[in-house]
């Protein structure tokens, strides 16, 4: 079987770079061919045999006179257009599985690939994976950024709701062309193309199935986390909260209950915005942005993770990686976080937002006398490892 690939980012940045490589991986070492499509980038660690990459468009630098055509390229990409169609014709894919594609690529890919397996008479099937609600709301979070409150405004294609509250950076330009971009591809119906669609959690499909033409398509299939080999590691007296240093992420909430929790000791691993935070704090140590064995190390160790979030988190790797290393966490009960823990064996839930409801879940667990329980639960934990969620996405697609 041939697989192509199709991301923004070809090189690592985030959660669906990860779960494209870790893919490709997997089914190349099953004796599949696999190519990659998206931007050209001095990082790029995949590719494809005809070296076929559209021009990196840099948001946050580049010339000025590039970033004029943006709005446009935003929106429709005949570029993406002529560059795919070279990869098609060269590889020709049995699947081309979508990801992150939105104003990079565009949806201008999925006309493109439609065309040719119209011309080329080939059964090519059309795959994507959601990795956060962009094709439902413009600014990809179902949250406004100027509150910092979760918003639904937009699901339904009211995508000018995103220019009304400039929902994208703050800005009544940028959220318009998000509008737009909605709106074309509504109009357009591009979407009817897709063939089937994956989400990580029963939550984001809820969201996705808000339109008709994708509420026929979706399934879920939380991620992958491979099993780590368990080791006899004591367990150390803190609480670790390992991620992005932000608003949605629920940082505030959580320092809140740093200070009313003098007695036990925090550990920050991370960077953002909300950084300033956490200075002067006695029973809070900043250890910053950790990655590798590093992390690991201090996600074994933690009495307990706490994963504070208060927006549609989706299927987050940080919940499913603490419980794999035998470490209960306290979850809000957001998105797709409840569907990762059991409450009461391998961690706790509490109300999004409720700094006086985390206290009292993080004492329940840091002073639970049958905490050993929760760490052997946590160990037991199954999730999908890469070999059984490829199979079982690939089977889903010939259905």
């Amino acid at each position: 079987m041939k697989i192509l690939f199709i991301n923004k980012f070809l090189y690592p940045n985030g959660g669906s770079e990860t779960y494209i490589f870790k893919l490709g991986e997997y089914m190349q070492s099953q004796g599949h061919e696999v190519q990659y499509f998206g931007m050209e980038h001095e990082g790029r660690i995949v590719g494809n045999r005809v070296e076929a990459y559209t021009s990196n468009m840099d948001f946050h630098g580049g010339s000025r006179f590039k970033k004029l055509t943006y709005p446009i390229k935003t929106i429709y990409s005949k570029e993406a257009r002529k560059k795919l169609r070279l990869v098609l014709e060269d590889f020709e894919p049995d699947i081309c599985h979508l990801n992150n594609f939105n104003y990079q690529l565009t949806p201008s890919v999925i006309l493109e690939i439609n065309k040719w397996r119209k011309i080329s008479g080939k059964a090519c099937k059309i795959f994507y994976t959601a990795h956060d609600y962009q094709l439902v709301c413009p600014n990809h979070m179902c949250n406004n950024p100027n509150t910092n409150q979760n918003c639904e405004r937009c699901l339904g294609g009211y995508f000018i709701n995103c220019t009304k509250d400039k929902c994208i950076h703050g800005s009544t330009a940028k959220s318009l062309i998000g509008s737009l971009e909605g709106y074309f591809w509504k109009t357009a119906k591009v979407y009817k193309y897709i063939d089937k669609i994956i989400c990580c959690s029963d939550f984001m499909k809820s969201k996705l199935d808000t339109n008709p033409i994708f509420a026929e398509k979706t399934v879920t299939l939380h991620n992958f986390v491979e099993k780590p080999i368990f080791e006899n590691v004591e367990k150390k007296d803190y609480v670790l909260y390992f991620g992005r240093f932000s608003a949605e992420k629920g940082v505030e909430t959580l320092v809140e209950v740093c200070k009313k929790l003098p007695d036990i000791q925090f550990v920050f691993a991370g960077k953002g915005p909300l950084e300033g935070l956490l200075s002067d704090i006695p029973n809070v140590k900043n250890v910053g942005f950790q990655s590798g064995e590093a992390l690991i190390d201090l996600i074994q160790k933690a009495r307990l993770t706490v994963y504070p979030s208060q927006w549609y988190e989706n299927c987050p790797f940080s919940v499913m990686e603490s419980q794999m290393y035998g470490t209960p966490v306290i979850g809000a009960d957001i998105g797709g976080i409840p569907e990762l823990i059991k409450a009461g064996k391998t961690g706790e839930l509490f109300e999004s937002g409720n700094a006086e409801q985390l206290k009292e879940k993080i004492l329940a667990v840091y002073k639970n006398d049958k905490y050993s329980d929760y760490v052997e639960n946590c160990r037991a934990v199954e999730f999908m490892t890469t070999k059984e969620y490829c199979e079982a996405a690939y089977e889903l697609i010939f259905d």
